[in-house]
């Protein structure tokens, strides 16, 4: 067939020497697909309605199932399948206390992205 022609790539904005300098540097800081990996399933905990609100009721304090129930609403199994969802995934951990499980958010830097999302939701910059 015919030649394959290569295409020099050409920049249309103008700003070609302050972009390359970007770019390099954004390269340099790129994480490996383990590490995107591992960030993209903790949005996908955090992107789930349910799941939101399980957290959200977490963030004023420890909660069994039953408590976080009344917070959130729905059925015991599917409050129970969420935690364990969290659990599972580092989100929230669990401490039994006798015949009940405690419920609380796993570290600091999860309470920190809940409440940069709630920020956000006020921001009003473009």
């Amino acid at each position: 067939m015919g030649k394959e022609r290569t295409m020099k790539r050409t920049s249309v904005c103008g700003k070609e020497k302050e972009h390359s300098v970007t770019v390099m540097r954004a390269k340099e800081r790129v994480l490996g697909e383990a590490e995107i990996e591992s960030m993209s399933a903790v949005y996908r905990m955090l992107s789930d309605p349910t799941r939101l609100r399980i957290l959200l009721g977490l963030m004023q304090g420890e909660m069994c199932v039953y408590h976080l129930i009344d917070v959130c609403g729905g059925t015991q199994s599917g409050v129970s399948h969420q935690l364990r969802v969290l659990r599972d995934n580092k989100i929230v951990k669990a401490k039994r206390l006798g015949q009940t499980v405690e419920y609380s958010i796993a570290d600091v830097h999860i309470r920190e992205m809940i409440e940069l999302g709630i920020k956000h939701l006020s921001c009003d910059e473009v």
